[in-house]
């Protein structure tokens, strides 16, 4: 039998991992919420992976509750991922998720999925299973440059389309200007959150490719509010000038 995987966190996306890892031949003992992650680790010490694929608001404390004998076994998804987050974790394996899952529907892949860590061979692998593309990062460097790549995507287009509504395509093509002008102040932020300074032509140019993955895109999804308050309160925290983003949200004030 292959090594067993803990799987924290059993979503649409906790699901598909799932299934890729199951398919590979790995036993997966889902963790559900509300159970307890000591009990879990008490009766499976030594997985070969946990994968906590819970949403980024869960993250912190299941972080903080994580048993000694499963941090340097840990596998993160979320969006919004910085180095920050998994501060005192003994190299974690990343992936930064480009496809999506809804309910009732299948995955749909935008671009290959950057994966970096200890066990990214296994979660390629398993996603390959499922016609899945993914790319294997050589080193730390480019994992955070993906990251950032990542949340320039999800926070341009949701806190642009609170504004403009419509799809990526239409974003990028009908309101390119306001596009940019909001996809620089969240470098503005990741920069700061990172204390690293990023290549901004890759970055745009990254993120048109995304665009371009799947032009029908919804800009804004059900937490781009949310998005839209904790960027701000983090660029305050900063002491960063946000001035689009500040005004996009007195329009909806």
């Amino acid at each position: 039998m292959k090594g067993p995987i803990v799987l924290i966190g059993v979503g649409e996306m906790g699901g598909v991992f799932a299934r890729g890892l199951l398919k590979l031949g790995h036993p997966v003992f889902p963790v559900t919420r509300g159970a307890s992650l000591a009990m879990a680790a008490a009766q499976l010490p030594e997985p070969r992976l946990v994968l906590v694929a819970v949403g980024e608001a869960d993250l912190p404390p299941t972080l903080a509750a994580l048993p000694t004998c499963w941090r340097d076994r840990l596998g993160l998804l979320q969006n919004e991922l910085l180095p920050a987050d998994w501060a005192g974790l003994p190299d974690p394996t990343l992936i930064s998720v480009w496809f999506e899952k809804k309910p009732g529907r299948d995955h749909k892949v935008i671009i290959p999925s950057p994966i970096h860590g200890p066990n990214a061979t296994l979660l390629a692998d398993a996603l390959a299973t499922l016609k899945i593309p993914t790319r294997i990062l050589p080193d730390a460097d480019a994992l955070v440059f993906e990251l950032v790549l990542k949340n320039l995507y999800i926070l341009t287009t949701n806190l642009a389309g609170l504004r403009t509504g419509g799809t990526v395509a239409e974003l990028w093509e009908q309101h390119r200007d306001l596009a940019e002008q909001v996809g620089h102040e969240v470098i503005d932020l990741q920069e700061a959150l990172t204390a690293r300074r990023f290549d901004r032509a890759a970055l745009f140019a990254g993120l048109a490719a995304a665009f371009a993955g799947d032009p029908e895109h919804a800009c804004m999804g059900r937490s781009a509010p949310a998005r839209l308050t904790r960027a701000l309160q983090r660029g305050e925290a900063l002491g960063l000038n946000l001035p689009v983003l500040r005004a996009i949200a007195a329009e909806r004030a």
